[in-house]
């Protein structure tokens, strides 16, 4: 066995931090906005103790060989399909982990492909036609205005550039190190201007939602100091889950919840693992 430090699909190549034993069960960790794999780091010594073998890749517009420059590009459907050609490489169903962006890509991907999918891990986000509803339902909306601003041409690079984008980062929990892990891993190499394309792609990825049942073991774990994520879309979640399904509440956890809470979402990943093991 070796290790897998990169694949290709569509064109591109994309990077992986494959970790832990080479003869554990495969569970791929999907990074969310605006960060890397590395965002995983204190939760995957918690699964290698377990006997797991972590795979977190930087995705569509992280890896310096996955940039493609039309934000129509970054559609969801094409963060589905990086997913899947890389549990296609590991060649295996996986268990699957996801935060904020990860979080909507692998709700896509395990109603999409549950073949390739053993269990699900949602964390912050919760599945996105739920989301969809709170938008227009709840205060959930008013939580997302940056995704209008998104829209905006070049002024959130210009904001994320000139470190002013680090003072929202630090009111919505982010610790001083990791507001410095985001500006070199991702303004500083430049993955921002590519990882803004997410949002960007909005109006292109609602066809991905056509096939919203999950039909694969699911934990859904949300804090309750998030300032990004209302809980209104969370109670309406279980409604797209037809399977064993948990939802956990952290308290007094801000959204980062990989780097603030990692031995609590170790945790609730390793029961749900478990569960189907």
């Amino acid at each position: 066995m070796t290790r897998l430090l990169r694949y290709r699909h569509a064109g591109l190549t994309f990077d992986v931090r494959d970790e832990g034993p080479l003869d554990g069960d495969p569970v791929v960790l999907l990074h969310g906005w605006p960060e890397r794999g590395s965002s995983w780091r204190k939760v995957v010594p918690l699964l290698h103790e377990r006997g797991l073998r972590t795979y977190a890749p930087d995705q569509r517009g992280y890896s310096a060989g996955a940039r493609p420059k039309r934000r129509r590009d970054y559609r969801l459907q094409f963060l589905v399909d990086d997913v899947v050609a890389l549990i296609e490489t590991v060649g295996t169903p996986v268990h699957l982990v996801g935060h904020d962006w990860g979080a909507i890509i692998g709700w896509a991907t395990a109603a999409q492909r549950p073949d390739l999918v053993r269990s699900w891990t949602a964390v912050s986000v919760p599945h996105p036609k739920a989301f969809a509803e709170a938008l227009v339902t709840s205060r959930q909306a008013l939580k997302s205005w940056y995704m209008g601003a998104f829209q905006l041409p070049a002024l959130p690079e210009w904001i994320a550039e000139s470190g002013r984008f680090d003072v929202p980062l630090r009111k919505g929990g982010m610790t001083a190190d990791d507001v410095d892990r985001f500006r070199k891993e991702v303004v500083d190499d430049g993955a921002f201007r590519w990882g803004v394309n997410y949002y960007r792609a909005m109006p292109w990825s609602f066809p991905a939602l056509r096939q919203p049942m999950v039909r694969v073991p699911t934990t859904f774990v949300w804090s309750d100091g998030d300032v990004a994520i209302a809980e209104s879309g969370n109670r309406r979640t279980p409604k797209y889950v037809d399977a064993p399904y948990e939802y956990v509440v952290l308290r007094g956890v801000s959204h980062w919840i990989p780097t603030e809470a990692p031995e609590q979402l170790a945790g609730h990943i390793l029961t749900r693992i478990e569960s189907v093991s």
